[in-house]
């Protein structure tokens, strides 16, 4: 008889961290379940999974997540399927709080927040993790979004930590085939398009271990590629915010341009720069363009420091929050970069505004 619920971890080349997170599904509070990781054939991983008494598939050659974690779903029969990925560390109770849910019939998938581990991040990985979790300047994750009461109803489940009722993954048929990324995000949208309900529980935490800033900076230029990319597809994930967030580079852009020109044409004005009065010098066009640039730095650290205050990051300290707004600025730099790519790939029709990878090699 099946398990009722399977945990399925996809892999590929990560055996050191995926170890950790097999430790941590090992202890867990609840029993009636299975762990699944599903890689390449001959990935490290296969040892760390039937060391440990879990299940390893074969992932049948995929190129992507969507494909392994499909060929995962079709080959286990459990009633619920959770998904987390292999550099994570599993709080003992994780399983238990989100499989409670579906005692409620409404619930066709629920899952958490993530944050980085405290105690095993450096300082640069707790700002990207505070700005991450940022309540204002989100640059299109939902990382550490946190239910307001014990459940609360959202849109999309991040892949690291989410769970599903079986039979609507099947109904819906499961990820997109072939896709490059916003597997999850897409999925999800499949879901509540055909009439069912998705909650958080902000109790359900996973603790996700955030690279460095550069591997972070291609994270976010793809989320914003995939995203634009995904829309194309299902016009209902492409909201307001993503459109805001496109324009952040260009608008940026304009005003140190502005900026720029506005110093070489007398609008510095020193030593009165900083007298605003007009008396002593006219307020024109040229010192305008001086004036409205670090006005604009100023605002946005502003945001920037009262939305990580704010936001429910556990690696928040002094030293986090003021690093927060450096972070902020880079992560929606780069996703608007990364939608604005998309939006030329799809002008151009060139083969990289593909969502998923069957033309590719």
């Amino acid at each position: 008889m099946p398990s009722r619920v399977c945990v399925i971890i996809p892999t590929v080349r990560n055996s050191d961290e995926l170890g950790i997170s097999l430790d941590g599904l090992a202890n867990q509070t609840y029993e009636d379940m299975e762990v699944v990781v599903v890689g390449p054939g001959d990935d490290k991983g296969r040892l760390e999974a039937e060391s440990r008494g879990f299940r390893y598939i074969d992932d049948k050659g995929a190129s992507n997540r969507a494909d392994a974690c499909n060929v995962a779903i079709e080959e286990t029969e459990s009633d619920l399927v959770f998904f987390t990925d292999d550099d994570v560390i599993v709080p003992g109770d994780w399983v238990e709080r989100l499989e409670r849910w579906f005692d409620r019939h409404d619930v066709a998938g629920v899952g958490g927040p993530n944050f980085a581990p405290v105690e095993e991040s450096t300082y640069w990985q707790k700002a990207i993790d505070v700005a991450f979790c940022n309540k204002f300047l989100t640059a299109g994750t939902n990382y550490g979004k946190k239910a307001m009461g014990e459940l609360e109803e959202v849109e999309q489940l991040p892949g690291v930590n989410s769970a599903y009722r079986r039979e609507v993954l099947v109904e819906v048929g499961s990820f997109d085939s072939g896709a490059i990324g916003a597997e999850d995000v897409m999925m999800d949208n499949r879901i509540r398009m055909a009439g069912y309900r998705l909650w958080s529980d902000g109790s359900a935490i996973m603790w996700h271990r955030r690279r460095g800033v550069k591997r972070v900076r291609k994270q976010i230029r793809n989320y914003g590629f995939v995203r634009k990319l995904a829309s194309s597809r299902y016009p209902g994930l492409w909201g307001l915010s993503h459109s805001i967030v496109s324009s952040f580079p260009i608008l940026v852009t304009m005003s140190a341009v502005s900026f720029i020109w506005g110093c070489f044409n007398g609008g510095l004005a020193w030593p009165e720069f900083w007298d605003i009065s007009t008396e002593s010098v006219p307020m024109g066009v040229e010192r305008a363009m001086v004036h409205q640039f670090p006005t604009l730095v100023a605002v946005f650290n502003i945001i920037a420091w009262i939305g990580a205050v704010l936001g429910p990051s556990p690696s928040k300290s002094a030293t986090t929050v003021f690093l927060s707004p450096i972070i902020s600025f880079i992560l929606l730099w780069d996703y608007g970069v990364g939608i604005n790519r998309a939006r030329v790939a799809l002008t151009i029709g060139s083969s990289s505004s593909q969502i998923d990878d069957r033309e590719r090699t």
